[in-house]
């Protein structure tokens, strides 16, 4: 048998020590600068930084949750991934938790609650230092209250779990939806319908809850509330409905852009032209919604933003887990283009 050993037999852990020696600094500066301590300078941090990497260092996270009781991780469960609404969003806190050194579990509920509190146990496990949810449709105000007895800190974001005060931040849904329907009034616009989400959350009743009075403050009786879709597809088979219908609207207001921009391929199969033929505003301003034909109004709920929100507020529930809960609602814009 040949005795010299394989590179992968002579490998072995570096040592914090052997960071030092290369960084020409203590072990406690290492030690700080793994913690992402503020008590180091830019300068020596990059050099220990850079030391790390030579030496092959990796740090040992499970013997640090050990001696400080946290984990340094944080849960991100959100009902869909396929809107790049969630993907901005997941930005914005990424932005936020990076810079502290903080890793993030990202699980998808899609809305099933049961899928939800699986994923919910399962980063439990993992000792999460605390959640960012955004609940899944008929989720419990159990949830809440059985985190709050883990002693986990969480966020709601976009939706709330009604019956219990709990962490919240969000767009101002009634603000935006206010907006847009000032906005079609001014137009001229006398039948405005609204399009809502097929889930039954407290972001679609609130859009729904703020459209209805926006139209009463106007003068403009009942309105016309489509059924809800999920999808392009749903949206465009909605809009069909809707333009048969006896009286049909001159504009529609949908839950977000992806509805409207399935509005916007049906009036174009039906050789209508959005804007003019029928006014039609989205929700998010989602990169797609600049650049669609002709480019769609709609109102920005700015994802990042509420993200970075978001993660700074889980970051203060940490740090004061007994705090009085906050609520957060970031200012939408109406972003005027072409339909």
């Amino acid at each position: 048998m040949n005795s010299e050993l394989s590179p992968v037999a002579e490998r072995r852990d570096a040592t914090l020590k052997e960071v030092a020696a290369e960084a020409g600094v203590s072990r406690a500066t290492v030690s700080l600068v793994l913690r992402q301590s503020p008590l180091v300078a830019a300068a020596t941090r990059e050099r220990v930084e850079s030391a790390i990497l030579t030496v092959g260092y990796v740090y040992n996270r499970g013997a640090a949750r050990l001696r400080t009781g946290t984990s340094g991780t944080i849960g991100l469960i959100v009902p869909e991934i396929t809107n790049p609404f969630y993907a901005e969003l997941t930005a914005g806190i990424d932005e936020v938790l990076d810079v502290e050194g903080r890793l993030t579990y990202l699980a998808t509920s899609n809305d099933r609650p049961e899928r939800q509190e699986r994923f919910i146990r399962r980063i439990r496990e993992q000792g999460v230092d605390g959640i960012i949810l955004s609940a899944a449709e008929g989720s419990s105000p159990w949830l809440l209250r059985q985190l709050r007895e883990w002693r986990v800190p969480v966020v709601q974001i976009l939706r709330s779990i009604a019956g219990i005060d709990a962490d919240f931040v969000s767009p101002d849904f009634s603000r935006g939806t206010w907006a847009a329907i000032d906005h079609l009034v001014a137009a001229g616009h006398r039948h405005i319908a609204l399009m809502p989400s097929a889930k039954n959350t407290s972001a679609a009743r609130e859009r729904i809850d703020t459209f209805l009075s926006a139209l009463r403050h106007h003068g403009l009786g009942p309105g016309m509330v489509t059924p809800g879709a999920s999808s392009r597809s749903e949206a465009a088979d909605r809009i069909g409905e809707t333009l048969i219908s006896a009286s049909p609207p001159s504009a529609v207001l949908c839950h977000n852009d992806l509805l409207a921009l399935g509005v916007i391929a049906e009036l174009r199969r039906r050789g209508m032209t959005p804007g003019r033929d029928l006014s039609v505003i989205g929700f998010d301003d989602i990169p797609e919604a600049a650049s669609s034909v002709p480019a769609l109004t709609t109102v920005a709920t700015l994802p990042v933003e509420v993200g970075i929100q978001a993660a700074r507020l889980l970051l203060r529930r940490i740090a004061m887990p007994d705090g009085a809960p906050e609520r957060i609602l970031i200012a939408p814009r109406l972003i005027l283009r072409e339909t």
